[in-house]
């Protein structure tokens, strides 16, 4: 992909994810995203097939590599990227894709990919904790019961910037939300 298609794509998605995030998906056209981005419409379907295929491209910055559990056995590494996620500057993106998580669209098939990239993460969450890499129905409860700690978090300190959490020193943020995640993601059940 060339530098000037790579720039249009990127400004694409940032239009997109704006106008998902505020409007919500089925207020938004294409034809805002593209005239937000300034481009033709018609590169929304080159790059991407379809708005709801841009709206998954949206969803992809929702678990950076950064923070995306990679495939093995590695609680710390799998907790520790977690409570980074949280306790780093959250930028206006960070709420933005929060919402485009959380908000339902009314379009079914949106709601499914939502859905979707949600259990992915949980899915993946769970099986960088499992030595052998299977993940039950147990397992994979508790890591949905992480990620939702993990996104009400995010929320309370991009989104809403309750306080004292939002402004909380990195110390006092991490310590309990690592105790949590252990508890949740380090054990069976009680």
């Amino acid at each position: 992909m060339s530098k000037d298609a790579a720039a249009t794509r990127l400004a694409l998605l940032q239009a997109a994810r704006r106008r998902f995030a505020f409007d919500g998906y089925r207020a938004t056209t294409v034809r805002d995203i593209a005239a937000d981005a300034g481009v033709n419409v018609a590169l929304i379907n080159r790059y991407f097939v379809s708005k709801e295929g841009l709206f998954r491209a949206c969803l992809v910055r929702t678990t950076p590599t950064s923070t995306t559990p990679r495939p093995g056995p590695d609680l710390e590494r799998a907790i520790g990227g977690l409570i980074r996620h949280i306790i780093r500057s959250p930028t206006d993106e960070d709420s933005m894709q929060l919402l485009l998580l959380l908000r339902s669209s009314g379009d079914e098939a949106v709601d499914d990919i939502r859905r979707e990239t949600l259990r992915g993460y949980a899915d993946r969450l769970a099986g960088a904790v499992r030595p052998d890499g299977v993940v039950d129905e147990d397992l994979l409860v508790r890591a949905e019961i992480a990620l939702s700690v993990v996104l009400g978090m995010t929320m309370l300190r991009t989104s809403t910037r309750v306080e004292p959490l939002a402004s909380a020193e990195v110390e006092a943020v991490a310590g309990p939300l690592e105790e949590a995640l252990r508890a949740l993601l380090g054990g069976g059940r009680s």
